[in-house]
Order: C-alpha cells, then structure tokens, then sequence
C-alpha cells in the first residue's frame, strides 16, 4: 500500500531519452544489457535510509524544515513503524533493488544497552517482514556510532573501554541484523575515529584499540556465518580534525598494520575522496590495486563549501571515470551504488525525494553506458599497455622478478650508455577520448 504522503506519485518507469515525464527514467533502463550484465545488475542502485527518511533538514545554522509526517516528536517503536512505511512505499514507488540503514536509522531511540537492543530487535523483525513481500534487498548495514554524546571521543578509538563495550554491542547486533537480513555487505563508518586535538590523543593506543575492535568485527562475522564483506568508509576530517581513515591508501596501510588487508575492503565516497584532496576515479583504482574495492556511496560536494555536502550525483564526465575504472577492477561483486545522498533543505516536498533519485539513477545509466564505450573502444587500456610494455620482456621483466638487483641494473645503464629518450604521455589526447565518450 502507498504510503499517502506519496500518494500523487506514479510508480517510476523507464520511458527513455525523448520523455519529458519528471516521474519517468529517461536512461536507467534496468533491463538493458551491457557486457553481459543487466544495467540493474552493474549498479546495484540503493537508496539510504538515513537521509531520506531520518533527516528533518536540519544543519548547524538552523531547525528541520521538511515536517516529514514520520517525523513525529517521540521516537518510539510506532514511529519507527510508520518511517518504515514510508521508506518501503518509497521503494516500491521507485523500483531500487537495494536499501542501506544504520541502526539508529530504524528504531526507536534508546539510552541503554538493553533498551537498544530491544527496540533494535522489534524493528529489524518488522524489517524482515516488509522485505518477504517486498522486491528490495538489503545491500548493507552498519550502525551509528558517532552521534550520540557518549561518542563525542570517538567510539572503538575512545578513551574509555566502557564506551567501547557499547560500540562493540551496536556492531554485534547490527552486523547480526544485516546477516539475517540477506545483506551483501557490512560498513564501518568511524565518524569519529580520530582526534580534534593532539594534546589530549595517544595515537598509538587509539590505533591499536581501532585494529582490535575490526579484528574482533571480522571475527564476529566468521563466528556467525556472514558470506558478506566488511567494509571500512574513509574520510579525512570532519566532525573530526583528523579521522584514521582519511583515504584508500592509509586505510590500506591499517589493514596491513593490523592483518586486515584480505579481510576488510573499502565503501569509497567521492565527497571523502575530494575532502582528501584526491579525485574520484583516484580512490577506485588504488582500491582496485590494493585489491580491496568493495562499495560505493554516490554523492558530490560543492567545490565552494569545504565540508561534506551529500549532494546527489550530477557530473557525468567525473561518474563516467568512476565507474570506467569499476568495470576495468571486475565491477561491482557484493558493492553498490548507494545514494548517501540528501535534497537540499528548500527541496521539502515529497516529490523532491523522488526527482533526487531518478536524477541519480539517470545519471549513473549514462554514465555507465559511457563507460562500457570507453571498455570496448580499448583506445584507453591499449594505450596505457602499450606505455608499460617495457616492463614484460627484458631488463623491465628481470627487475620485476627479482633477477637483477641494483647492481645489475646500474651495470645495465653503463652498457647501454644512452639517455632514454622521453615519451609524449598525450594527456590531451586521452582526455579527448573520455570527452567523446561522455554523452
């Protein structure tokens, strides 16, 4: 049953490029095949809960100013039932085959272990119901653990292992619910896993209370039976100063520290990757050669704001690249594209949600369809082959397998006695071929 806050809102159906339908995909044909695999398929599109159905429009500069009819002034367990009517009529209304909470996303607010654990456990058997006669799955879980005040220092990484015991049972039993629930993967976001000062930080101990408690995760996850993948969320700062996980490359680095690294994989985000200081298509493919990519949470920043907007997907030339170096790593295998992503605080109309996401979807079909062009044309990877071909055969192929040392090299140099003559790398070139293929 529609839930009546959408009840003026058509089910979204494809209806292709020359619609003028705002209700209608123009692009994401779901159906549609590519390299062999559905459009649904490649992207495993999911819609977060969080945003869509928790925030209230509320930033640091003033209230909510969306009075959702879920938003009620108690969460108790009835609210919690009535925003889970609303999210499943949402997605029943715009066809995602995937949906991604926190726990706190779901219930009822809780103070004490036992109260969480209780009003967590009511909703999650509410859950499983919805999803028996619903066509949503769950892509992953994960629990909050960075907004209540008992957090303020951090969770796994806090001062104070009491706080750590309660981290450590929101963890358990979300990780439990997303097993039960049939989900994919499991995320942890350490939103504050890091420190605002050093005066009043030791690292080392916080580092290794962090690479513990994602040892214990993993642990958890074998002991219970979960097929899914664990994965970390990286970002550099904010709220923190400076967060451990600030980028694919450090977070790799941890996991290699802490005996992770073919544990635990990566759930990237471009607004984090850009706060970082890196571009989009950067973090996928260090992922891809660290061998951890995992996921993905679609969203964009504002280059004018320096924090992490959570707007929705809208450049085609930067999702193209993405999701070009996705397909070139294997493609999604347990990951997604999940819209962490949130309308604008004026955009406080019901529709509003639904233009978000159809905007969204319709991007990332283009943008995917973009990239299986640039995948078939191989004037890219060629390229790029062609550049390194030095390194299989000769005195490139020996130093790789260990067969000539430094020595060698050096004396190889000397024989040789020429100075190698530079190769154009034809950026513009390249980049001429990604502005062909992005339409």
């Amino acid at each position: 049953m529609s839930h009546p806050y959408f009840k003026d809102i058509p089910k979204i159906a494809f209806e292709g490029a020359e619609s003028e339908n705002p209700f209608a995909f123009k692009h994401y044909d779901k159906s549609k095949v590519l390299l062999g695999k559905t459009m649904e398929e490649h992207l495993r599109v999911a819609v977060c809960y969080w945003h869509s159905f928790c925030w209230d429009g509320f930033d640091v500069f003033g209230g909510g100013t969306f009075n959702r009819p879920w938003h009620g002034s108690v969460n108790d367990n009835q609210a919690a039932l009535a925003k889970l009517d609303a999210a499943f009529s949402f997605f029943d209304k715009l066809g995602n085959p995937y949906f991604c909470f926190h726990d706190t996303d779901v219930m009822a607010a809780a103070e004490t272990p036992r109260e969480h654990v209780e009003n967590f456990r009511f909703i999650v058997d509410a859950i499983e119901e919805k999803m028996d006669s619903a066509k949503v799955d769950l892509l992953w879980g994960t629990a909050n653990m960075f907004s209540h005040p008992r957090y303020m220092a951090g969770a796994s990484t806090n001062p104070d292992p009491e706080v750590v015991a309660f981290s450590a049972l929101q963890v358990k039993e979300a990780l439990e619910a997303t097993h039960r629930l049939g989900g994919s993967g499991y995320v942890l976001w350490g939103g504050r896993e890091g420190y605002d000062t050093i005066l009043n930080t030791n690292v080392k101990q916080e580092m290794d209370q962090l690479g513990r408690f994602l040892n214990m995760t993993v642990e958890h996850k074998h002991k219970i039976g979960f097929k899914g993948d664990i994965w970390i969320e990286p970002k550099p700062h904010e709220p923190t100063k400076h967060q451990y996980d600030r980028d694919v490359a450090t977070v790799y680095g941890f996991l290699k520290e802490y005996g992770l690294e073919n544990e635990v994989g990566v759930n990237i985000e471009p607004n984090h990757a850009t706060l970082a200081g890196h571009s989009f298509e950067h973090e996928v493919e260090m992922a891809n050669a660290f061998g951890i990519f995992g996921s993905i949470d679609f969203n964009r920043g504002d280059p004018q704001n320096g924090w992490d907007t959570d707007q929705f997907p809208n450049d085609l030339r930067e999702n193209t690249m993405a999701l070009y170096y996705i397909l070139k790593g294997g493609g999604f295998k347990n990951g997604g594209a999940n819209f962490d992503a949130k309308v604008r605080r004026q955009s406080r109309d019901g529709e509003d949600l639904f233009h978000a996401h159809i905007g969204g979807m319709d991007l990332l079909a283009r943008a995917l369809e973009n990239a299986v062009t640039l995948i078939e044309s191989e004037k890219l990877s060629s390229f790029v082959e062609d550049r390194y071909a030095g390194w299989n055969t000769g005195v490139g192929e020996k130093m790789m397998d260990g067969s000539m040392d430094l020595d060698a090299m050096a004396a190889h140099a000397l024989a040789q006695n020429v100075s190698p003559e530079p190769r154009s790398g034809r950026q513009e070139f390249l980049e001429n071929i990604v502005t062909a293929a992005t339409r």
